[in-house]
């Protein structure tokens, strides 16, 4: 008979339970493995870790953005705190996790602190917005004034009384060149009939978002002046930067006309206002915009002018130079000289960026320290962080950054140092080593910009590392100092010759640009390219960047998983504006589909740069495939072998419900900018002035059945104000 006993396999239980204990053994064998070997690079790394504490910074302050409930910001800040308690009390007594010890709470501190500040930034400046669009009639003091006569207007930043509660109210008004008057000027008190319309929010999922800059810098309503102005009050003229940046513009265009006067004025007082709107496309897509920016090229050429005339002409005087380190008092007329130009221009985040990095390069140098390094730069953007944490999520902080970042660390990679290295050579051998680094930078550059410009533009010039070979130089070296030149001569009345020159140079950079942009596939389209993905390639950016080991060679893997995330893109089959009145359809031949033909090209750009399309557009009305009367244009379009029929509103007469209904039942998608009765009920999904007001843009992914909307990218911040709560798509 068997035994009904259980036998106990691998030597009986004592084994067993020697194996069970040895688990937690192994898992702390490797926990101190990976701890040991994170102690051992930080430890190689030494001062290259420094600079993560910027992106860590940067981190929590992007973590805000990303997440749409105050529990989760509180979340964040919960946790990076006590991850930073915790790494202190655990391994408070090992000097053997010292370094790791103090990574881990600098980056929970640093993370903890990016989120709180934005978030305490965004309660203390952030404006309500007005509820609902209104025309009035009104008393406003100018606050700014913005001369754009390339649009044939003037932008005004107007204080006014709320006329329900009285609260003061801050507003940007577009007023026609036609209505203006000399006495509207800053603290002038005027009175005048105004379109004001709320903040706008995006108008497609991964669009511009207006409501969002809005809400940072205080305005509660935009719109356009109706009529003309009655000024009430005129101050008295005083000194000040913004006149005399609009007297140093005017100036500069009355000497040097067309084209090249309009970006002679950029330059030398930071007005862009009246380059024409071809001109701004061409540098755009040859990718030479930076140059209309004030940034590190302007700032830098302007401080190394002060920095080499300071010391030039101080070392003529004996008894200073025998007396004082001429580098330190040319250092300080060089950092005066750049924090004037800055001022002078407007002092927009690229600019305070450049001037700030400068300065703590004359510093360095100064003190006799390697003057150019990723610390520096850490230090710059850590200053623009926390000043203005919003500016995080812009693509002006983010392009200017990345292109420095880029800068610094090809030329502190041990390859491009050897290649740079002082040897005995001839002249057109150093030249040519220079011009060869010059056109790598150029690429460097133009790829870490590349995944910028394309989630927040989606296009990218891509021929614009050969432009700037030769923009770059000739901006820096013959330009801006003959833009100069000229400015000191006209205080005598001789600068006409050396205006003709700034204007030959400067016909020469709009040829390159023009020319570059004219090129077959000069500038590369893209579909909108999520968050996640982004992320992916800055993360990938920051690890190749940052260190100096060949460890950095490990963010080639993360980056290369972005672009083929990037290139696989889906195109959107159908995108709907908020408003329900503008929708395109991608995927009928090479032409986007366009519900109406819109007077203005706002509508028709976004959803072309949403759909990764160029070219004109076909409205519904002209295309065969289309059935369109007055009131409704439907078509069916086909996907992975399905028909999907569509129907859409072209007008908000009135129309009997019954045969409406009737058409909804035999449409999957019906789009509105109107509310539809309930008795419209299509196959799939209904997007009606009611569900818009909820959700905002749409772009609808038909293979796979997918909607993605403006409302899921925002969150509780203040600046999104959904006209109703959110509720479930009504989608089958």
């Amino acid at each position: 008979m068997a035994s009904g006993r259980t036998g106990v396999p691998l030597g009986g239980t004592d084994e067993l339970t020697n194996a069970a204990m040895q688990q937690p053994w192994r898992s702390k064998l490797r926990l101190s493995s990976i701890g040991d070997y994170a102690e051992h690079f930080l430890s190689r790394a030494g001062f290259d870790s420094g600079p993560w504490l910027a992106v860590g910074f940067a981190a929590g302050i992007a973590l805000w953005f990303t997440f749409a409930e105050p529990w989760q910001w509180l979340a964040v800040i919960v946790t990076g705190l006590l991850v930073a308690i915790a790494a202190s009390a655990i391994w408070r007594a090992e000097e053997g996790r010292a370094r790791l010890r103090i990574a881990l709470t600098a980056m929970g501190l640093v993370i903890a602190a990016g989120t709180a500040l934005v978030w305490a930034r965004s309660e203390m400046v952030g404006a309500e917005p007005i509820d609902y669009p209104r025309v009035e009639r009104f008393d406003a003091k100018v606050l700014d004034r913005e001369e754009q006569p390339s649009k044939e207007r003037v932008r005004l930043i107007l204080a006014m009384r709320n006329p329900d509660t009285g609260s003061a109210q801050r507003i940007r008004v577009n007023l026609p060149e036609k209505y203006d008057l000399a006495d509207i000027r800053e603290g002038s008190t005027i009175r005048l009939r105004a379109r004001l319309m709320p903040p706008a929010p995006p108008m497609l999922p991964g669009g511009y978002d207006f409501a969002r800059t809005a809400w940072f810098s205080g305005l509660a309503a935009t719109g356009s002046v109706l009529g003309e102005v009655e000024v009430r009050d005129v101050p008295e003229p005083t000194a000040g930067l913004d006149p005399l940046q609009r007297f140093l513009s005017a100036h500069v265009r009355s000497n040097l006309g067309g084209s090249p006067g309009t970006i002679a004025a950029a330059f030398a007082s930071g007005d862009r206002g009246s380059i024409s709107e071809a001109d701004d496309e061409a540098m755009r897509d040859a990718g030479l915009t930076h140059l209309l920016s004030i940034s590190g090229l302007h700032v830098s050429a302007v401080i190394a002018a002060a920095y080499v005339l300071a010391i030039t002409f101080l070392a003529l005087w004996p008894w200073l130079a025998l007396r004082v380190r001429l580098p330190m008092v040319a250092a300080a007329v060089a950092a005066l000289a750049g924090v004037g130009y800055t001022l002078l221009t407007g002092a927009e985040v690229p600019t305070i960026r450049s001037c700030v990095g400068a300065v703590l390069v004359l510093i360095a140098l100064a003190l006799g320290r390697e003057p150019l390094s990723l610390r520096m730069v850490a230090v710059a953007a850590m200053f623009v962080m926390i000043l203005w944490p919003e500016s995080l999520v812009g693509p002006s902080f983010q392009m200017s950054f990345a292109a420095v970042i880029s800068i610094v660390a090809l030329h502190n990679s041990e390859p491009v140092k050897r290649f740079l290295a002082p040897r005995e050579e001839s002249w057109w051998s150093r030249t040519g080593r220079r011009t060869v680094m010059l056109l790598i930078t150029g690429f460097v550059i133009e790829i870490a910009l590349m995944p910028i410009v394309l989630f927040h533009f989606h296009r990218a010039g891509v021929y614009g590392a050969l432009a700037n070979v030769i923009a770059i130089p000739l901006t820096t070296f013959i330009t801006m100092p003959l833009i100069a030149i000229a400015l000191a001569m006209d205080v005598v009345g001789i600068g006409a010759p050396a205006w003709w020159l700034v204007g030959k140079s400067l016909d020469l950079m709009l040829a390159i640009a023009h020319f570059t942009a004219e090129q077959p596939g000069a500038v590369k389209l893209a579909p909108h390219m999520g968050r996640g993905v982004f992320a992916i390639f800055l993360v990938g950016g920051f690890w190749l960047a940052l260190w100096r080991s060949k460890t950095r060679l490990l963010g080639l893997i993360p980056s290369g998983v972005a672009a083929i995330f990037a290139a696989t893109a889906p195109v959107p089959d159908v995108l709907v504006s908020s408003d329900g009145r503008h929708v395109g359809i991608a995927g009928e031949g090479d032409r986007l589909l366009m519900l109406r033909d819109s007077r203005s090209s706002y509508a028709s750009d976004n959803l072309l740069e949403m759909a990764g399309m160029s070219g004109e557009t076909i409205p519904l009305n002209q295309w065969d495939g289309a059935q369109c009367s007055r009131d409704f244009c439907s078509l069916t379009i086909e996907r992975d072998g399905r028909q999907w029929s569509l129907l859409m509103a072209r007008s908000r007469d009135f129309v009997d419900e019954r045969p409406l209904a009737a058409a909804c039942d035999r449409a999957d998608i019906v789009i509105a900018d109107r509310f539809l009765p309930r008795s419209c009920r299509p196959k799939w999904l209904k997007a009606d002035r009611n569900l818009l007001g909820q959700e905002g843009g749409l772009a609808i992914y038909l293979p796979d059945q997918r909607i993605d909307s403006v409302a899921d990218h925002q969150g509780k911040q203040g600046w999104w104000r959904p006209w109703e709560p959110r509720s479930k798509f009504s989608a089958r």
